[in-house]
Formats: structure tokens, sequence, C-alpha cells
């Protein structure tokens, strides 16, 4: 891997300061809050694509009589309900984030494919990142001694590339490396446009996929001449303790590990007792800082989430007192309630020291 300076060296120097001194808070749920708001497809649609709207003003490429419901389509409010994204990263950041993260999980072609919205792509990146970074800026601006920063999110998409979707035909892929590749490295040019620290691949249940997002991160980088520090974050998918494409904790490290990640972890799937031994196999081996975001507990029979900020924090907390947490955050379910009592239950704990290998010595 290219050694390039970084986009943004003191906002990189900021971040491995406060990585030195604190255990580092991720924001919650976007999805989660965003139902809260309970908008319907007029909703989703917005001024920009509503039925009906004067095609004579419509953005190039924009289908105002667009083909399909937009609703459900979160990634679209950026354009669409930008206040509401602003608001949610604000309710964040004041409950103690010290990362947000963009708007952008399925801010992909392939993704953006199931609403027929593959060229708005790279403006729904650019604008994920652009809106974090002014909510993060206001804040920092009332505290400047404690930066905030914008993690800017690559998803898994709705495809892998290890499995493939037809049971009777073990051998089929409805994509390909270079297809992932491809669409990553439109997003990634869009976060780093709109003022991303960070960049992560998160929620991986596919290491191949993560493979070829990353692949096409570094592209970005070598372009671009300069780059971000990276976050990885996979997703154990069941008790068995394995990726949905058959990694264990410690392979999906070592398997990633040359990529020289600022961060590894896990998110989604599981509550946080559920991914404490996993997380723990990560703390024990990466030479990187060690990252979860787990959901609020496990779903329940409606789909919901019940475990609440305070169960939740405790378990959490007791991740930090045994060494194993740098960030620690919340996916699926948590709200800035659930935020707020982590960032309480952590704070003054020392953060976790990644591990030192020896260098190999050469005759």
């Amino acid at each position: 891997m290219k050694t390039l300076p970084w986009i943004n060296p003191t906002r990189a120097q900021s971040l491995q300061q406060a990585l030195a001194n604190r255990i580092l808070i991720i924001d919650g749920a976007m999805g989660t809050m965003i139902q809260g708001y309970k908008l319907d497809e007029a909703g989703y649609r917005g001024d920009r694509f509503a039925q009906g709207y004067d095609a004579r003003h419509a953005h190039v490429h924009d289908n105002c009589h667009h083909v399909g419901d937009l609703k459900g389509n979160n990634d679209l409010l950026l354009l669409t309900q930008p206040h509401i994204i602003a608001a949610v990263h604000t309710d964040y950041l004041e409950a103690g984030a010290d990362l947000v993260e963009t708007n952008t999980f399925n801010a992909t072609s392939i993704s953006q494919a199931d609403y027929h919205l593959e060229h708005i792509v790279y403006e729904l990146n650019r604008e994920g990142a652009r809106i974090a970074r002014e909510c993060c800026d206001a804040i920092e601006a009332k505290t400047p001694d404690k930066p905030r920063f914008v993690i800017g999110v690559l998803g898994p998409t709705s495809r892998t590339a290890s499995i493939s979707p037809d049971v009777n035909d073990p051998g089929f892929r409805n994509v390909t490396f270079d297809e992932l590749a491809a669409t990553y490295r439109e997003a990634v040019k869009g976060l780093i446009d709109g003022g991303a620290d960070i960049i992560m691949v998160e929620t991986i249940f596919d290491t191949l996929n993560a493979k070829a997002a990353l692949f096409a991160v570094e592209q970005v980088f070598d372009e671009r001449g300069a780059r971000l520090p990276v976050m990885i974050s996979g997703t154990i998918t069941d008790r068995s303790g394995r990726t949905l494409s058959g990694q264990t904790a410690e392979a999906f490290f070592y398997s990633m590990r040359h990529t020289q990640p600022l961060s590894i972890g896990l998110n989604c799937a599981l509550g946080a007792k559920d991914l404490r031994p996993h997380v723990e196999t990560l703390a024990t081996i990466a030479d990187c800082y060690v990252s979860t975001h787990p959901n609020a507990g496990l779903p329940n029979a409606f789909g919901e989430y019940d475990e609440s900020p305070e169960e939740m924090a405790a378990t959490v907390q007791e991740f930090a007192q045994a060494g194993l947490l740098n960030l620690v955050g919340g996916c699926c379910g948590t709200t800035p309630a659930h935020i707020k009592a982590i960032a309480e239950a952590v704070r003054g704990i020392t953060p976790r020291q990644p591990v030192v290998y020896p260098v190999d010595k050469v005759a």
C-alpha cells in the first residue's frame, strides 16, 4: 500500500490524539430515528421528485413521474428532507457523539438501482458528508476543545460476491468484484468531496464485498494523491460467531489487516451481550483500534428493539472496563438516549492499547 499524505492532516492528527486519550463515541441508528418522522411517499419524494412536478424545473436526469415507490429510501432524504438528517446528526452530537456516520448506507448504484436512482449516487454521498460536516462544525464551534468527526459510510450493498442467490446454481453470482469496486469508487469520491474525515466500510457480511470496497477506496486515494483514515466493521450474522461468508472474527481480522485500517470492529445483527466474545477476540489480536456499535439487543417478534439505554450502557461499560474498546456506539434500535448513556458509562475509562507485533528482522 502506498504511503500517501493525509487529505486533511490537522483533522487526522486531532483524531489520533483523541483516540490516544479516551474512548470515542460513535452515533446511533439513523433508520430508527427516521422512522419516528413517519414519512409517507410524498415525504420521501419531497419537491424534487414530487409526482406531477413540472419537468421544466426538474434536475437533469430526474424523473418527476418516477415509476415505483421511493418510500423507504432513507438515503434519498439527504436531497428531499435534509433538515431531518441534520436534526438526527445534531441530536446524536448533543448526546455526546464524537463521530457521526453519514446517511449513505445504501448510497451505491447497486442499492439505488432498486429505486432506479443510480444517477444520483455521487450526489447522495457528497451531500451526506456535507450535511454531517456542517452539523459537526456547528457543535465543535461551541466546544472547540472536543473535535467532532464525520465518518463517510460505505454499506455492504444488497448483493454478495461470495454466495449464489440461487440455491439451484451454487456457482451463479449476481455481482462481480469489478462491479462492486466501480460503485464504491463513485461513492468514495462523493464522501471525500463532501468533507468526510474517515471512510468506514461497515456491516460487512461478505468479506469479498469488503475487499472490493477497500480496493476502490485505495484507488481513489491514489487518484487524489492523499488519503483518509479507514475504519472496517464486520457483522456476525448469528450465534455461530461467523460472518455470512463464513469467517470467524479472528479470520476476518487477518483477512483485512493488510489494509492497515485505523480500526476494525463489529456492528449490527446482535446485541452487545452476544457480541462480547467476538469483540474480545478482536481486542486480543488487533494491532489497530477496535470499535463496536451493536444493536439495542435482539429484535422482538415485531422487529423492534427492547434493550433500554441503561441496560445497553451497563453492558458496554463492562467491555470498556475489560480493556476491549477504543470506539463504541449503537446500531439498529439505538437512539440519542442510548448514546448519551453509553458516553456517560465509558467516560474516564482508559482506552484499549493496540497490540504491538514484533517487527520481522531482515538479514
